[in-house]
């Protein structure tokens, strides 16, 4: 089987990728290894910069009438009241607001659209085991297993969009530089009631926090924990842990039972790092591929579309043309995206190292910091991290 260009990873990056080929004329084939993209407690933040690259393409219409939720401001609780960090109404319109939307929702349709595009091909149930190469070492495709069994697919690039756990990177044998993490994530459901109130709210206090994102019906719950601590966790018990979701958000009291077993909770172990070369001859290297993201702001898929779409934008006449792609144009990819990468993990790990890190060993009352409550005072502040969050450093354009 030959392709120009082979995607490994059906995930939004992967599938954005191929579409904004198949678009040019490409030769694209996505490979997913599972069945369906039916997988809970994916990263489900669609920011305001990924909805005005789909209004360019044409799906902003479509992209509306998922089963999404809107968030307009990020509140965050202490104990000395409630207050907006980030005012995202202050964007400028249309999508001054996160979109939080099933990611499986988001990830069939792109799937759905690039499908009507005759260069394009996903294939499902497929993974990647190694990687093809010439005498020079060149990157030259993949090998994977299929249902119909082993298959081998020639391609002129190969861009490796399977995440953090990357096959690519390991096959190349790339190590990306590891700058740590204080914490870990347990993700779990809680159902939501109307009465709630809607938005998406923060609950700091000593020892952590937790983020309750409004999905409609239910809740979906990220609460931080400190690195390493999920075995202590476990060891105190199920009902220490819904005390503690109690504690962060009172008004779930009467419903954290809905915690019966710990299957219901889910461990996201954190890691931020970064790859210092992204490719090699014949290969691309992209999204958590290439960079893992701190959940922090929920920017990982942002980055990964941005990612993707720089690339379709600067490699795809070329290969719609039948031209070699380079190494230098690699390398080009890589210089444009490295800066929005570098600046956004520095602040995600300034985040960790003065925000995070302190709460999680923090005893005693938690007052709002004096930044949030200067802009609290002076509201036209909260729509500077709105800014970093939504439109982030260097947006992308298809256009």
């Amino acid at each position: 089987m030959k392709a120009s260009v082979c995607v490994v990873g059906g995930g939004p990056a992967g599938l954005v990728l191929g579409l904004l080929l198949a678009r040019q004329g490409v030769e694209v084939t996505v490979l997913e290894k599972h069945t369906d993209f039916l997988r809970d407690f994916r990263g489900d933040t669609v920011h305001p910069s990924t909805l005005n690259m789909l209004d360019e393409i044409g799906l902003g219409e479509r992209m509306a009438v998922l089963p999404g939720r809107k968030a307009g401001a990020l509140r965050v609780t202490f104990d000395d009241g409630t207050y907006t960090v980030a005012d995202f109404t202050r964007l400028p319109t249309p999508h001054n607001y996160l979109y939080f939307v099933p990611q499986w929702d988001f990830l069939e349709m792109l799937a759905t659209e690039a499908t009507r595009f005759p260069t394009f091909t996903l294939l499902r149930s497929t993974t990647v085991t190694s990687l093809l190469r010439d005498p020079s070492g060149t990157v030259t495709g993949v090998r994977a297993m299929s249902p119909e069994g082993e298959l081998e697919i020639e391609a002129s690039l190969t861009v490796a969009c399977d995440g953090r756990d990357s096959v690519v990177r390991r096959e190349l044998g790339l190590r990306p530089v590891d700058y740590g993490a204080p914490m870990d994530v347990l993700w779990f459901r809680i159902s939501r009631r109307a009465a709630d109130g809607e938005g998406l709210a923060m609950r700091v206090g000593a020892g952590g926090l937790m983020l309750a994102i409004d999905r409609g019906d239910y809740y979906q719950c990220a609460y931080v924990i400190a690195k390493g601590g999920y075995d202590e966790i476990r060891a105190a018990g199920l009902e220490a842990l819904r005390e503690q979701v109690i504690r962060r958000h009172p008004v779930l009291a009467d419903r954290v039972g809905e915690l019966a077993t710990w299957d219901d909770v889910k461990l996201l172990t954190v890691k931020v790092n970064r790859l210092q070369r992204w490719h090699v001859p014949g290969a691309l290297l992209i999204g958590d591929a290439a960079h893992a993201m701190s959940p922090i702001g929920g920017v990982g898929i942002n980055l990964a579309v941005q990612d993707a779409a720089a690339t379709a934008r600067m490699l795809g006449p070329n290969l719609a043309a039948g031209q070699p792609v380079t190494e230098a144009d690699l390398a080009a990819v890589q210089k444009r995206r490295h800066l929005p990468t570098v600046l956004t993990q520095n602040l995600q790990r300034a985040a960790q190292r003065r925000v995070v890190d302190p709460l999680l060993h923090a005893s005693g009352r938690i007052d709002a910091p004096a930044p949030i409550r200067l802009a609290t005072r002076f509201p036209a502040l909260q729509a500077l991290p709105a800014r970093l969050v939504g439109i982030g450093v260097r947006p992308e354009h298809v256009r």
